[in-house]
């Protein structure tokens, strides 16, 4: 049995650690503009209170299916498959024993200039209940001094099945213990979204931001709203008006006003889930920190929540000799 391990990626001037359990990133330290170095996501000093429980997806990947599936059910080619509820009456995050749970294979480790870590995972038929065996592969490379990008890939061997990987980063740029982050703005390119019913699962409505709460097509302070959305923000954005670079679109720029860190993201990933931490209270984090509700944001370039079941929604389902592949760019800059 591989072993849970922490590995460092460093260029001089950012450094990233990574987990090969559940391809978690615990720490990403970034210069604000007086070239300070901050640990910029939530997370733990050490891998023991991810591998017990105590984590709600801090920095992981999350699969085979990243969010909500009406029920934990769907069916493919006339059958039905049933998935483990553990979200209210849905399955989330590909269930009990989601891929942020079990331990990755290092398939190569680089340092350098542009370092990078490739993790491998063989998903089996029937895992959680999902159909056919997938390869999987997950590479973060640090592509510039203050870019990290993500390349995800997934290959079914014998049967379609669904695939939406999603990485579950809790980013706040003012510094991991810094409290809550609501005086950080976000720009989302996006004109719409899926809003969801009393179970955060979307309606299969695809409904225009303008003049609603949603709408950051322009940037705006994330607390300037955020009450008059429930308990705050965790919908799916469809990243539909983002200008395109390197065949990725321009899905969100998040910027802490205080050190001017921003973080730019790029995917090529049809939906973006921006949830902003509500489920999280008290948690002691890295140097004992404590994490509270508000404290960081979600940024999840997806497929649509219950795609599966969503025939309006673009498609997950991958066939055997296909490949899945989604890829992110994390551009952190001080402008």
């Amino acid at each position: 049995m591989a072993e849970a391990k922490l590995f460092e990626l460093n260029n001089g001037t950012m450094r990233v650690i990574v987990s090969n359990y559940g391809c978690t990133i615990t720490s990403v330290f970034v210069p604000d503009k007086h070239g300070k170095l901050a640990d910029v996501v939530l997370g733990f000093d050490t891998i023991e209170p991810y591998q017990k429980g105590d984590s709600p997806y801090f920095g992981c990947i999350v699969g085979r299916v990243a969010n909500r599936i009406r029920d934990g059910k769907f069916t493919l080619n006339g059958v039905e498959y049933s998935l483990p509820i553990n979200n209210g009456p849905n399955s989330l995050h590909g269930g009990n024993k989601g891929y942020d749970k079990v331990i990755w294979e290092v398939a190569e480790y680089k340092q350098g200039d542009t370092p990078s870590i490739t993790f491998k995972y063989e998903s089996l038929d029937g895992e959680e209940g999902y159909p056919g065996d997938v390869s999987f592969s997950a590479t973060y490379t640090l592509t510039s001094k203050t870019t990290m990008r993500l390349d995800m890939e997934g290959v079914p061997k014998n049967k379609a099945t669904p695939i939406n990987l999603a990485q579950h980063t809790y980013w706040n740029l003012a510094g991991h213990e810094s409290g809550t982050f609501l005086d950080h703005t976000i720009q989302i390119w996006a004109d719409h979204i899926t809003p969801v019913d009393q179970n955060t699962v979307p309606t299969g409505e695809i409904m225009p931001v303008k003049g609603t709460p949603f709408d950051f097509t322009t940037a705006n302070k994330i607390g300037s709203r955020i009450n008059e959305v429930g308990i705050g923000y965790d919908h799916n954005y469809v990243l539909d008006c983002g200008e395109e670079k390197a065949g990725l679109k321009h899905a969100a720029k998040l910027k802490d006003p205080a050190s001017s860190r921003t973080l730019d993201l790029w995917t090529n990933a049809p939906g973006m889930q921006f949830y902003t931490a509500n489920y999280v209270s008290g948690i002691v984090g890295k140097g004992g920190a404590v994490y509270g509700k508000h404290s960081a944001a979600c940024l999840e370039t997806q497929g649509f929540p219950n795609a599966i079941n969503q025939p309006n929604f673009p498609t997950i389902v991958v066939q055997p000799g296909e490949k899945y592949s989604h890829s992110m760019v994390f551009e952190f800059s001080t402008e």
